[in-house]
């Protein structure tokens, strides 16, 4: 992706930290968890590799068809279980908004000549895709990212005949504890989906 390379290189570290929490986390837990654990660490490692610097790491351009390949595959396996909704719809949409990606920045990357870094980033501005998709995908993770902000700050809520006990319940609920998977912090695999989400926005907003 094309930006800052200082933000790129704090970007790919973010997302791949995210994912090796994630690959951590499919090694336990129930079926359905390891599935959704093996799910985001792609996800992770996918936004880390495309948010290198392109100043610094031009990828080849065959590298764009094999992100689109990836991650079409990634949605074809999430659509069934997105028909149930809960968070595999949101696999579905982070999978096909990375397609999208891939398939938009190709023409920046083999259209581009040897003007360098500057070169390029015009080449992605012109081959930026739909403005009505990317803004769609753009408010969709701008909402996700909130909720999961939402999630992780503490709550303190004063049950009927506690007494005036706070009980710090972290914004998660039922789902937010489902999402942590087994032998992993609720709290933890939350903040991965939030890094996530901001680096979705980020990149989106390159487009």
């Amino acid at each position: 992706m094309h930006g800052g390379t200082q933000a790129g290189w704090l970007l790919m570290a973010l997302c791949a930290a995210s994912g090796a929490y994630c690959l951590l986390r499919a090694r336990t837990g129930t079926r359905q968890e390891r599935r959704t654990a093996r799910s985001e660490a792609l996800m992770g490692f996918g936004m880390a590799a495309m948010a290198v610097p392109a100043a610094v790491l031009s990828p080849p351009a065959w590298a764009w068809a094999v992100y689109a390949a990836l991650f079409g595959a990634a949605a074809v396996r999430a659509l069934r279980p997105a028909l149930r909704g809960g968070h595999h719809l949101h696999h579905l949409v982070g999978s096909l908004a990375m397609v999208y990606m891939a398939v938009a920045m190709a023409p920046a990357m083999t259209g581009g000549g040897g003007g360098g870094g500057h070169a390029g980033h015009g080449a992605a501005a012109g081959a930026g895709g739909m403005p009505l998709l990317t803004g769609a995908l753009l408010v969709y993770y701008a909402f996700y990212v909130l909720g999961s902000a939402g999630r992780l700050l503490p709550v303190t809520a004063a049950a009927p005949g506690s007494r005036g006990r706070g009980t710090a319940l972290g914004g998660h609920g039922t789902e937010g504890l489902r999402g942590g998977g087994a032998g992993g912090l609720p709290e933890i695999a939350t903040a991965c989906r939030l890094t996530m989400g901001i680096g979705m926005f980020a990149m989106l907003l390159t487009l």
